[in-house]
């Protein structure tokens, strides 16, 4: 194709023209410098094409290269452990390479090609086959098994399959098509990021992502499939509550983004995630885990590419048949970067300055969630969880993209600042949250749990918001104003603030907290406070109550290692006595 010309350079926003065979959302190449760009907007043979890198020293008269192809990424197996940027490049090669800057123009395939992968086939010469089917699988890392599948579009005959070892890019298979024409497949396809991997059909989410935060898995469970919002302030929490769910989540694959986040943020990632061990299989949490850095101080551009790369390799997992589960923080960031290139066109602004598509490219993205039916004979389930944080301005929950994000996903986690400051963390409040997937859950829970967890959690809810009416009360006219039954309401609601759902990220037992163990934990909280209840009528003071050393050691109990719970018991036993002990003292004073 006969290269364009740029005629205008504004920041991020480069405007071309002669560009007239070129379609909207094709790549380009600016520059002699080859600069990545994506075409947004088409006016007449003019282009406006958004920049993934650094624009500087560009001028009027460059030259611009059409590549006649959408902005895509390569799946293949190798996707795991390397950290990408925004646009699938890798950064641990980059570095290798060109330094500790991403020198611009530096053009590295995502995907290695030199890297050997042995290929053991599932099917053999003369199977019909069709899109999806697997054709054979990798052994990616430890704990991925990496299955290469018929691309879309494809169906037919296999002619031919090679097993052994290959390195991405050669033939494996060749396929024989409908029409007498050969295919040949290798292990790397490449797909536009915005455009939604096909499925066979969206089935209702109905397991529950255990994430090992007892405030989300108790109160405001996702599902496998589901999707969740993370709106909160500065200082909130937000970002470790990313962590922590990348980190304990139990889905088979995760994805993380860091979408123009602080660059000492993803660092910590990058320097905590390799030292991790996942709870599930004892082996490091990278080698299911795939990392995209996408800095505040790297092109404002490559936001928005970042959150599509990140949902395109997590959709391209889902169709292996692997429950994933996609990490973005934050999309505030990545609406700003809209706002920023909707301004540099000149389009007519929306609410507060975003552009009038923001509520439909948000729900676009959300949209991509969901658990499936994937392509295949097989009809093997795969699901996609997504988890998005918001960081809007002061924490004003009115803001359009928390708004535009709360009318599609189906958990709210609110974050507050005031609960941060009281150093409760997750500062997730229990008040403003909820769950819509509560009642998808009730069958798996019943099943797994008993009605007697449901009522529990229904219980502990109850007395939490007993405690916010009741909290006006006591600041007007003091704790002991209230009717005995009412302070042991403040006494277990506090019980249940401080020993269930405070969770420090930072203690190696405290920081997950498998489902068996939170389940025992609650029945500890509410049978001190039926029992609390039975001794105020048998007349013993809530004083006395409240001043149980029993107490202590439901303090203690969250502490308690996986491998040991069965102290949990013991610790029953100690407060069942307790209060037997209580109301023998009280009959014999009488």
């Amino acid at each position: 194709m006969k290269p364009g010309r740029i005629v205008k350079v504004a920041g991020p926003l480069v405007v071309a023209d002669n560009m007239t065979n070129t379609k909207i959302y094709d790549v380009v190449r600016v520059s002699e410098m080859k600069l990545m760009g994506e075409v947004i907007e088409m006016r007449g043979d003019e282009a406006s094409i958004q920049v993934y890198e650094e624009t500087g020293g560009l001028g009027v008269g460059a030259p611009v290269y059409p590549t006649g192809e959408a902005l895509s990424v390569e799946l293949g197996p190798g996707l795991i452990e390397p950290i990408y940027d925004g646009v699938q490049r890798p950064l641990n090669i980059i570095m290798d390479q060109a330094g500790n800057r991403i020198t611009r123009g530096i053009d590295i395939p995502g995907l290695s090609r030199d890297a050997k992968w042995d290929f053991k086939p599932s099917v053999k010469p003369g199977d019909k086959v069709e899109e999806g089917d697997v054709l054979g699988t990798v052994q990616e890392t430890v704990l991925v098994l990496h299955r290469v599948m018929v691309p879309p579009g494809v169906r037919g005959t296999v002619k031919k399959i090679e097993s052994g070892e290959h390195v991405v890019t050669d033939r494996i298979a060749v396929i024989e098509d409908d029409n007498g024409k050969d295919i040949d497949i290798t292990m790397i396809t490449r797909w536009p990021v915005r455009t939604p991997r096909p499925y066979k059909e969206k089935v209702m989410p109905t397991e529950p992502l255990s994430t090992g935060q007892r405030v989300i898995d108790a109160f405001f469970p996702i599902t496998k499939g589901g999707t969740a919002c993370v709106p909160g302030p500065f200082g909130s929490g937000k970002t470790v509550v990313q962590h922590q769910l990348a980190k304990w989540a139990d889905a088979q694959i995760i994805v993380y983004v860091g979408c123009g986040e602080r660059g000492n943020e993803m660092t910590d990632v990058l320097i905590e995630f390799p030292q991790l061990t996942d709870p599930h299989s004892g082996e490091p949490l990278m080698l299911r885990t795939i990392l995209i850095a996408n800095t505040s101080n790297m092109p404002v551009a490559a936001r928005e590419a970042s959150v599509y790369t990140g949902i395109t390799l997590a959709e391209y997992y889902r169709d292996m048949g692997y429950s994933v589960a996609l990490m973005a923080d934050s999309t505030s960031r990545w609406a700003e970067a809209m706002r920023e290139m909707s301004g540099r066109l000149e389009e007519m602004p929306g609410e507060e300055g975003y552009p009038a598509y923001l509520g439909t490219r948000i729900a676009e993205f959300y949209e991509r969630a969901g658990k499936v039916v994937c392509l295949g004979k097989d009809n093997r389930i795969g699901a996609l969880s997504v988890i998005g944080a918001v960081s809007p301005p002061g924490g004003d929950l009115s803001d359009p993209v928390v708004q535009a994000t709360l009318r599609v996903v189906r958990v709210f986690w609110s974050l507050e600042d005031k609960l941060a400051y009281r150093r409760h963390f997750p500062a997730i409040s229990w008040l403003t949250s909820y769950s819509l997937y509560v009642p998808n859950l009730e069958e798996y829970l019943l099943k797994e749990y008993g009605k007697e967890w449901i009522d529990n959690v229904e219980s502990a809810l109850a007395i939490l918001q007993e405690e916010a009416e009741l909290e006006e009360i006591v600041r007007l006219v003091g704790l002991d104003a209230l009717s005995p039954d009412k302070r042991l309401i403040m006494e277990t609601a506090k019980s249940i603030r401080e020993d269930f759902l405070h969770q420090n990220a930072f203690d190696d037992v405290d920081t997950y907290s498998s489902f068996e163990k939170m389940v025992k934990l609650m029945e500890l909280v509410l049978l001190f406070h039926s029992l609390a209840e039975e001794a105020l009528n048998a007349g013993v003071p809530v004083v006395d109550i409240a001043l149980l050393p029993e107490r202590e050691r439901i303090a203690r109990a969250k502490f308690t290692p996986e491998d040991k719970l069965d102290e949990f018991e013991k610790i029953k036993d100690e407060i069942r006595k307790a209060f037997k002990d209580l109301k023998e003292k009280v009959l014999a004073e009488a």
